[in-house]
């Protein structure tokens, strides 16, 4: 049975934004007492996900998140959002997945006693479209996606999102934002783009979310991260329209599958050694040094000639990258654009934080199944840092976007 004078709140209301934070407090405990709260969901895959913290109450029997530290747990210090960020998955190498973005994801904080009875729980809502935000499956053509559109007439700026599989977490929070997103998953089910991909196939998506009522923006915005930037970078330098690309650890090269544009191969792919792959106790596997070195003769065929593109950049790298030398890739195609006299982009580095940046507030993946190479593997990043990191950034991407989609809106007024 629950303690009735224990109290669980979650400011300023149960309900919110899934990128937004709340404040949880604890009041009606016992001074200095010793309390274990909790945090648990379930994912869209049905991967349970859950963290805990122990916290001793203040002399007026309160415990205050966003104020008094951890004393141990999942994590400890201050971290207002910790309960959230530091969730682990109960099966192993598992990502946080969110497939269908118009059911909120839920989660359930609650308060034990140390010897482990429920003293409070709280269900907190986290939603991830606003009121108004439409979500269209789209099955057209060679387009395998989902389109995410704002409240209101517009313009509005377009953005399409690369992700490497299907994921609807970072195209709705952003189109809660004002803008018209497609997600297109570089993965996709029907499994045609294992062995090589079409850039043909994603130009056309640029052309259908050109073509959408309420896109008021003369070219399109990229966000990717990973394989997903292999694809934008390729779209930037061959395809005109692209105003703006969020690169998030990217290669300079192309990786893995050969690209293909109107029927021939216009970059070659380089590969993992597997020989190189690092095994570690927990199943999964280090890559970070097993890919070829792009600047090497043989693959010179495979880098991404950026130069050409009329897009602004923004490049985010980590310092905790396990999965490849990002910075070292950022660093390489910062100086190409220098040498061509180009000026055209902006960097932002995050000391401890992995791979796999992603909106803030969803459980953060330390190691999870790579569709790449086919195997699991240690992504990196220190959870505090990688946190923060992810705060700054999404902010980031918003600002970026804003400052470089040019929005129209004569040219919304004669698509209509």
């Amino acid at each position: 049975m629950m303690s009735s004078q224990v109290r669980l709140k979650l400011l300023p209301s149960i309900k919110c934004m899934f990128d937004e934070p709340i404040q949880v407090k604890v009041a009606g405990l016992r001074p200095r007492q010793v309390v274990n709260m909790r945090a648990k969901l379930t994912d869209d895959k049905g991967v349970v996900f859950s963290s805990s913290a122990t916290y001793r109450a203040d002399g007026s029997g309160e415990v205050d998140l966003k104020r008094d530290p951890s004393l141990g747990g999942s994590y400890v210090g201050v971290e207002p959002m910790g309960l959230l960020c530091s969730m682990r998955p109960h099966t192993m190498h598992k990502i946080y997945l969110k497939t269908n973005a118009i059911n909120p994801q839920v989660v359930k904080f609650s308060v034990h006693e140390e010897e482990g009875r429920l003293l409070a729980e709280m269900m907190n809502e986290r939603l991830l479209m606003r009121d108004g935000v439409t979500r269209v499956p789209v099955n057209e053509g060679n387009i395998r996606g989902v389109l995410f559109t704002p409240p209101g007439k517009g313009p509005f700026p377009a953005v399409l999102d690369l992700p490497t599989s299907v994921s609807e977490a970072r195209p709705s929070l952003l189109a809660n934002k004002g803008f018209v997103v497609l997600s297109v998953a570089v993965y996709n089910k029907k499994g045609d783009n294992i062995t090589e991909t079409h850039l043909d196939h994603f130009e056309e998506a640029m052309n259908f979310l050109k073509q959408q009522p309420k896109v008021g923006s003369k070219g399109v915005g990229i966000m990717s991260r990973c394989k997903g930037s292999n694809i934008g970078l390729a779209l930037a330098a061959f395809v005109p329209g692209v105003e703006a690309i969020v690169c998030m650890n990217a290669c300079n090269a192309n990786v893995v599958t050969p690209l293909y544009y109107k029927k021939r191969q216009i970059l070659s792919s380089i590969l993992f050694d597997e020989s190189k792959f690092i095994p570690t106790e927990s199943g999964a596997i280090i890559i970070k040094d097993a890919l070829e070195d792009p600047l090497a003769e043989k693959n010179k065929g495979s880098l991404i000639p950026i130069e050409r593109a009329k897009s602004h950049f923004l490049f985010a790298v980590v310092g905790d990258d396990l999965n490849w030398d990002s910075e070292a890739y950022m660093d390489e195609m910062v100086v190409r654009l220098k040498h061509h006299g180009k000026e055209n982009f902006e960097t932002v580095f995050y000391p401890g934080a992995g791979h796999m940046l992603e909106p803030p507030y969803a459980p953060h993946c330390p190691s999870s199944f790579n569709a790449g190479v086919g195997k699991r593997v240690l992504w990196g990043g220190e959870p505090k840092a990688h946190i923060a990191a992810e705060i700054h950034l999404w902010k980031k991407i918003q600002d970026f976007f804003k400052t470089h989609l040019s929005c129209d809106a004569a040219q919304t007024k004669a698509k209509l």
